[in-house]
Parts: C-alpha cells; structure tokens; sequence
C-alpha cells in the first residue's frame, strides 16, 4: 500500500472537520481566553486538537484494515494517544472558565501514556556499537523503561511549551514528523514511516486553518498528543536500535521545541521561576519583542526547523 496514502487521508480528516469543531467551540462557549501571556488578544474556538487526533486515528484504522499492525507497539501508541487527548481536553475545559488544571494529575497521566510504549514492546531498547562487528547492546528492562519515559514526556511538554504563535505548533510538528517519515524509509521501518506521515497529513490539515489569523486553535489537548506521537514514533523507530552516534538524528529531527525548552527551563530557573509555569521567554517571543510579525516569526522558526531537520538527515546518511 502507497505510503503517502497515510497522509492524504489525515490531512482530508484533520482539514474537513476543524470547521466543524470550530463551530462547535463557538456553540459551547469552548473557548480559550486572553490573558497577559497570550499574544492573542479575543477568544479563540479550541477543540482544534480533535481534529488533528480524528485524521491520525483515520489514517491508522485504515492501515489497520489493510494490514493488520495491532501486535506492534503502536496499539500503546494510540491509547497513550487517546489518554492525553483526554486530560488535554479536561485541562482546556479549565482554561475556558478562567482556571488553572492540576499539574500533577497531567504529568501522571503522561507517564502512564509514556509507558504504554515499552509495555508494547517499542521504547529505547539499546544501542549498536559503532566499532568491531557492530553488535547491539541491549539496555536493562528498568533503564530501557526509565529513558523512554524521559524522552516521551519530555517532547510532549516541550511541544505543549511551543503553541504560542498561530501556526507555529503544528507547523513544526509537520516538518519532524516528515523527517521522522524519511529516517524510518532509510531504516526500512514502513511501520513508523505510515505512522509518521499521519502525523505529517493531519499537522498540515488543521494548519490550513490555524495560521495566522488563527480561527482555531489546537489547545493542550492537540499539542500534548502532537508531542507525543513524534516521542513515540522517534522511539519505536528511529531510538529503538539506533548506533551510538545516530542517537543524535530523533534530537535534532525535534531540535527546535527541545532546544528552546532546555533554554527557557533554565532561564526560568536562574530567575526563580517554577520551570511549568508558562511565560514569554520562547524564542516565538523574543522574536515578536524584536518587531518581526506572527508571519515573519513563524516563518524564521520553520526554517531554523527545517535546518536541524535536514541536519538529521546528514547524520543518519553519513553513519549508514
């Protein structure tokens, strides 16, 4: 079966119900509101997440009809998917009446979608020397366990960090999940490659109505399973017996969401900030302060992207 079908079928999906969810919002009142950290300065229809998870989940049950991957991991996937859409709603349910959700209650709920993963038998399992016979070194059950956990709530609260900019989010997530499609085609890996380029097909579907000026927005419940599908798929695929050098390719495939969140965790602590606590210290945000528009932004952070993307590809190539 065509590969690239995965992703028509997300982005049709992702593109044709984000109107319809968008009147729903409206209907519901389900909206997010301005505060002094938004840039946003009007409501906004929230739910933009359930289309983006729709057109994902349409593109896998299809796959699933045509050849049956439901004894693969990525039946922890999806559920781990499903989990944090559900938490990610509740939160922005929250968010509608003026109310902050419980931080510890989403983090548990993303470490038990996290440890779906190696439940089903994906995760970081280990490593293949580089030197000798190139032999593989398996990791501990526990350590295996404990980094992949690391690694998928790590990107998902980073890529939750990165929605402040119409565009910005699921943009990115498009640019990682297509290099995430690339590096399982090079690693023959057509599983991920399917899931990855469902992820790609449904980023790109809601973006057509998400940038600037947005008239949907994907709140926590889009960016948290966004973040958390590339985790995934990074660590069923690219991490899941990469060589000790290549460990490097998924990092860089997500470089700009992981590099801007290290940045901003470690300006927030120097000034004695809680690391969790949302602000304008992103790059998104220098940026505007810098008097470029939302456009031109978004525009400068796709093509920072694109370059740690194509960086990825470089490495993967060049330790084949």
């Amino acid at each position: 079966m065509p590969l690239w079908l995965s992703g028509v079928i997300a982005f049709l999906i992702a593109f044709l119900l984000a109107p319809q969810l968008r009147r729903l919002a409206i209907k519901w009142k389900f909206v997010d509101l301005p505060n002094d950290r938004k840039i946003h300065r009007d409501p906004l229809p929230l739910l933009g997440g359930g289309a983006i998870l729709a057109g994902f989940i349409a593109s896998c049950v299809f796959g699933f009809v045509w050849d049956n991957w439901l004894n693969t991991p990525y039946i922890g996937v999806m559920i781990g998917a499903l989990m944090l859409f559900g938490i990610g709603l509740l939160d922005d349910y929250y968010k509608t009446r003026g109310k902050d959700f419980s931080v510890s209650v989403r983090f548990a709920v993303q470490i038990l979608a996290a440890l779906l993963i190696p439940l089903f038998g994906g995760g970081i399992q280990g490593f293949t020397s580089p030197f000798g016979h190139h032999h593989f070194i398996a990791l501990p059950t526990a350590l295996s366990v404990v980094l992949t956990v690391l690694w998928v709530v790590g990107v998902t609260n980073v890529f939750n960090f990165l929605d402040g900019v119409d565009g910005l989010a699921a943009g990115i997530a498009a640019i990682s999940a297509t290099t995430l499609f690339f590096i399982a085609l090079i690693k023959g890996d057509a599983l991920s490659a399917w899931f990855a380029i469902a992820v790609t097909g449904a980023a790109i579907g809601f973006l057509r109505h998400n940038f600037y000026p947005a008239r949907i927005i994907m709140g926590d419940a889009g960016s948290t399973v966004l973040g958390y599908l590339l985790a995934a798929i990074a660590s069923v695929g690219a991490f899941k017996s990469a060589t000790v050098i290549s460990i490097g390719v998924p990092i860089l495939a997500l470089g700009v969401p992981i590099f801007d969140a290290v940045r901003v965790v470690l300006v927030r602590a120097r000034a004695g900030k809680p690391v969790y606590k949302p602000d304008q210290s992103h790059v998104h945000h220098w940026l505007l302060r810098s008097g470029l528009t939302q456009v031109q932004t978004v525009t400068v952070v796709y093509l920072i992207s694109a370059c740690f993307s194509l960086a990825s590809m470089i490495v993967l190539l060049l330790n084949r």
